[in-house]
This record gives C-alpha cells, structure tokens and sequence, in this order.
C-alpha cells in the first residue's frame, strides 16, 4: 500500500518549499511576545537570534556529505518535523543566551533543508527542460504567508508563543508524511560530480553581484524577523495585525515569484530588478515614514515584491559566468549573500534598540540606490525562444 499523495516531481518541490516555509515561518510573528515573556529589549532578543544563523552557516558549510550518506529522501522526511520540534523547544527560553544556544539545533536543521530542497528543485528544472526554480520559491512565500496568517491567529486567541510552536509539530509531521512520503531524489544534472570549495572566495565581479543583491538579502530577513515588533512597538498594533504584517510581507513576495521567470524573459535580469528596486525603495521609505498602520502594511507588501527574485537573478548571473566554473561562482556569492541575510537581520535590532525601529530600516535606502546603480551587472541579454539570448 502506498503512502501520501503521489504527487509529480514538479509539485513534490513546491509542497516541499511550502512546508518548510510554514514550519520555519510560525515564530516570526511571535517574536514580540517571546520578547515580553523574556522582560528583554528589541537589541537583546536579536542578539539571541544569531544563534539560528549560526547553525545554519555550520549545516551549509560542513552538511552536503552527511546529507548524500543519509539519503536526501530520509534527510528531508525527518528534519522538517525536527526542525518545527526544535523552534517549540527553542520558544522555552527564559533569555537571550538560552534562545541562542536552542536555536543552533534549529539553525543546522534549517541549512540542511535548504541544501536538499535547492538540490532538489534545480534536479527537477534539469530533468522537466523547463524553468520552476523562482515558482519553488513562491511556494516558500506561500507558506510563510500561511505561517504569518495562522501564527496572527493564535496569538489574537491568546495562545503563547510555547503551545503554538507545540502545536506545529503534529502539523508539519503530518503535512511532511502526507505529501513527501513518496519523495525520490532527482537524478543529479550530468556532468556536476565535480564538489564546490568549502569556502570560495569571490572574485570582483561577484563582489559586485554581492552588492547588488544586499538590501533585497537583509530587507527580507528584517522585514521577517522585525514587521511583527514594528506594528507594535510603532502603532501599538494588536497580536493580530501585529502578525499580519508578516503575511502581507510574504503574500506580494509569492505574487512576484509566481511571474517573476516570465518578466525576465520578455526583459532582462537588469530592467527586472531595477523595476524590483525602485518599488522595495518605496516600501523602505514607506515603513520609515508611515504615519498609519494600513500604510505600513502597504510598504511591507511592496518590499515582499521588491525583493522577491534579486537573489536568484544574482545567482543565475553568477553561473553565467565564464571565468571559473559555475559551481564555484555559485558558492561563492551564496555564501557571501546568505551570510547577509541570515546575520543582518538580527544586528538590526541593535539599531533599534538605540535608534528606533523605523531607523532599522531607513539606513538601507541609500543601498538601494547603490544596488540600483549597479544592477547592469545582472546582465542585459534576455531568453529568446531558441534559447539564445537576445542583446
């Protein structure tokens, strides 16, 4: 007798972005209550935040063999239950060094997921001849918009943060068996045997897609990590909207995802995320200056769109290139842009603490000037249908 649905490979990806988005993503509206429950200020509870990247960093870093001898079926099939188990474990802590220490477990689960399922979704584009990597990804905003619905709920119903965390488990342990049970691993794109340095340094011309990508890489992280506690701190905002504003964040940023691939084929990676830049400008001047909750939800939906597919432009100009091989320029800005992404975030609540919350995301405008200026070097050529590329 089989077990779960049997879903095509194309859709097994997409269900697997959106349960690991939904089991990661439940914490993040309750990060002001945790915050309160802890008697901590903002600059405290983002200091202790630092321990998920840091788990993360070490999974990304030192976990792909562990992984292939694990299998990626079995990998996957446990460590998404056992990464929402240790965020219900993690939600215990008393302070700031406890969360940090819980949260390197749950960190490590979170990069080893992230290795298996990007593993996964480019096997699949290869294996399909068509492109669904960005759709993957809107999959993931999907489920982090759902994370951000179901966690404003229960937090307008009053539940603390620890039964809600606890209540994922059974959640995502029966989503997960549902839909991935019947996972097989893709075959892997010929000619890829060939392993990527640990660490490869960049070379200038990634530098520059490095800075290119940097405000979209942090904005999504704050906007994850701090859109609740903004609310909040800003406009005095129920649990509910509080919440909400991390939905709003992930519905626009799933929107864009899901036509992403058809804009860059009609334009260029430059002209697309040129056009991303100038709306998360706007969404970032509009949390900065919002004099009204609406508004702000508002802003946070314009820097979901806005930094919805510079990341994987950059990644796709990275492999583009032909002065090494892909793979090591793929490593390379991955690691310097994910760095960004999983430690910014948390730093910011540095600046809040000392300067306010508004001012943690105003002082990325003027970056995004600069990430605007230099986004030619995304490329200007676009897909034509006999797969050239047009100038």
């Amino acid at each position: 007798m089989r077990l779960g649905l049997q879903l095509s490979p194309a859709r097994r990806v997409f269900a697997s972005f959106a349960i690991y988005a939904f089991a990661m993503g439940n914490i993040f509206p309750r990060l002001g209550d945790v915050q309160v429950q802890m008697g901590v200020s903002t600059g405290a509870l983002g200091l202790g935040l630092i321990g998920m990247p840091c788990g993360t960093l070490l999974a990304l870093t030192f976990a792909t063999p562990l992984l292939e001898r694990i299998g990626f079926r079995r990998a996957l099939l446990g460590a998404i239950p056992l990464m929402a188990a240790l965020f219900a474990i993690a939600v215990q802590a008393t302070n700031p060094l406890i969360l940090f220490i819980l949260l390197i477990p749950v960190g490590i689960a979170i990069g080893c997921i992230e290795i298996i399922i990007n593993t996964e979704a480019d096997r699949t584009e290869h294996l399909l001849g068509y492109r669904i990597m960005n759709r993957a990804h809107a999959f993931w905003s999907i489920g982090f918009f759902a994370a951000g619905l179901f966690g404003a709920q229960l937090a307008a119903l009053g539940l603390s943060p620890q039964l809600h965390l606890a209540l994922d488990v059974p959640l995502v342990a029966l989503a997960t068996a549902l839909c991935l049970w019947a996972f097989q691993p893709a075959l892997p794109r010929p000619g890829t045997n060939a392993k990527p340095p640990r660490f490869a340094a960049p070379t200038a011309a990634i530098l520059l897609l490095v800075v290119v990508t940097i405000p979209a890489m942090v904005l999504e992280g704050a906007s994850m990590d701090w859109s609740a506690i903004y609310m909040r701190d800003t406009f005095g905002a129920g649990p509910f909207q509080a919440g909400i504003a991390v939905a709003f964040f992930a519905a626009s940023q799933a929107v864009m995802r899901f036509f992403a691939d058809g804009f860059v084929d009609r334009h260029s990676p430059a002209v697309v995320a040129r056009a991303l830049y100038v709306v998360l400008f706007a969404g970032c001047l509009t949390v900065t200056l919002s004099p009204l909750p609406l508004l702000s939800l508002a802003g946070f939906a314009a820097m979901g769109m806005g930094t919805s597919a510079i990341f994987p432009l950059a990644m796709s100009a990275a492999a583009q290139r032909q002065d090494r091989a892909a793979s090591v320029n793929i490593a390379a800005i991955a690691q310097f842009s994910f760095l960004l992404f999983l430690i910014g975030p948390p730093l910011l609540g540095t600046v809040a603490e000392h300067f306010g919350i508004r001012t943690s995301f105003g002082l990325w405008l003027p970056l995004i000037v600069l990430s605007l200026a230099t986004a030619g070097a995304l490329g200007h050529g676009r897909k034509v249908a006999n797969g050239g590329v047009a100038i």
